[in-house]
């Protein structure tokens, strides 16, 4: 436990108060509240068994929990009324600038960056105010045996050898080589986390902060969604984009009728799941890092889920923060749900195996200039972490938008340009 500061059990104070957590854990009293997007584990008594283990460290603190369906838009209603639990996810509404108006601070950067990946994503003037659920690793979560069948037994180290393995798929098998999760939408917010892991830059993202045209060529997102384009404008999707099912996807994946999708490391358990479940095995579900080298390496970017913060107008700061601090350390989450743990010295998860074995080079991307970028993208109106773009993208590509590829990325570039002069001032 972090114990930056000894404070007593209890009581909230001050709105402005850091939520410190003593190191005694006798000392700390209360009943909290959490708030999390994991209706499936509360539903399931999974988030009750992890309260009843922390009970066991903490034996005086009471906590319930609240899971929300439309986390997103069910929080953001709530925090107009400061009625948001103790222990919450950061929403991705709440601007960046704006984290000290809500949320307590949990101890200085220089502290928490030190033993936690992924702190200056929240962290202001000095200050983190959220620290990671988990980590993800992303990339493409797919069907060994499938690709197998298709003929592709290594990973395709380029765009052009990655759609030569979809076709293989698509001529040999008669599945559907890629699923992009179009109707949903959020699956294909997943595509910018590869920002950085085609340059192996941390960097990749702060460097977004300017009139950088993007999408210009050879820059790290005209790549990742050059080949989005592709893979639709050769047929190497589904034939209808408008009706995909998210739910429906993972067994898809599971049997074999899909190929390949584009997520985040943390859906591999939930794949390997579905495969179990129809009868398969586990060991048939992999994961591939985007098909690009440096220097003969392929790189994976490590990038932050919803970090968890504590309410400004939580009356028990001391036994939300021991709950983060419990949770994040010592709970076991990470390894068991096959993400990449917050806390720097832990090690790689088993779903990550073939990526350590195949020496991937692993770096947290930074998210230092988050709020010049977010800035910018709201100004520019894209939405780097909406799906609308894309989905427009993909539209473009089938020919149910006017439009190529080369005049699409223009007008991102115009308008991310046109967006960076102004933003901020």
């Amino acid at each position: 436990m972090l114990g930056l500061s000894a404070c007593g059990g209890g009581g909230g104070g001050a709105t402005g108060e850091a939520a410190t957590s003593p190191p005694d854990p006798k000392e700390v009293s209360g009943e909290i509240k959490v708030l999390t997007q994991r209706t499936d584990l509360v539903q399931k008594g999974v988030m009750k068994a992890y309260a009843e283990e922390f009970n066991k460290v903490y034996p005086k603190v009471k906590v319930s929990f609240d899971g929300i369906t439309d986390y997103e838009g069910e929080v953001k209603i709530r925090m107009n009324a400061k009625s948001y639990g103790d222990v919450l996810f950061i929403p991705g509404a709440v601007a960046k600038n704006d984290y000290r108006k809500f949320f307590a601070p949990l101890g200085s950067t220089e502290t928490l960056s030190s033993r936690y990946r992924f702190s200056d994503k929240t962290e202001v003037d000095g200050k983190v105010y959220g620290i990671a659920q988990f980590g993800s690793a992303n990339g493409f979560v797919y069907n060994k045996a499938l690709w197998k069948e298709a003929g592709v037994t290594s990973w395709p180290k380029t765009p052009d050898e990655f759609l030569a393995g979809l076709k293989a798929i698509k001529e040999k098998t008669g599945a559907t080589p890629y699923y992009t999760n179009f109707k949903d939408g959020w699956p294909l917010v997943q595509w910018t986390s590869n920002n950085g892991s085609v340059g192996c830059d941390p960097d990749a993202g702060n460097k977004l902060a300017g009139p950088v045209s993007p999408w210009k060529e050879g820059g790290e997102l005209r790549t990742i969604d050059t080949l989005l384009y592709d893979i639709a404008k050769q047929g190497l999707s589904e034939k209808d984009p408008t009706t995909t099912n998210w739910e429906a996807s993972k067994a898809l994946l599971a049997e074999g009728k899909v190929g390949t999708m584009m997520l985040g490391s943390w859906a591999i358990t939930q794949m390997q799941g579905a495969a179990v479940e129809k009868g398969g095995k586990a060991d048939d579900i992999g994961f591939m890092p985007f098909p690009v080298q440096k220097d003969g390496a392929f790189c994976s970017a490590l990038v932050s889920d919803y970090q968890q913060a504590v309410s400004i107008y939580s009356k028990n700061k001391p036994a939300a923060r021991a709950w983060i601090d419990w949770f994040t350390e010592k709970s076991g989450f990470s390894a068991k749900e096959g993400v990449v743990s917050a806390v720097k010295s832990a090690r790689m998860p088993a779903t990550l195996q073939d990526l350590v074995d195949n020496d991937v080079k692993f770096f947290d991307r930074s998210e230092s200039n988050t709020a010049a970028v977010n800035d910018i993208d709201d100004a520019a109106e894209i939405g780097l972490n909406k799906p609308d773009y894309r989905q427009k993208l993909i539209d473009t590509a089938r020919g149910a938008a006017k439009g190529s590829a080369d005049d699409f990325f223009a007008d991102l570039n115009k308008r991310w340009d046109e967006a960076a002069k102004t933003a901020g001032s």
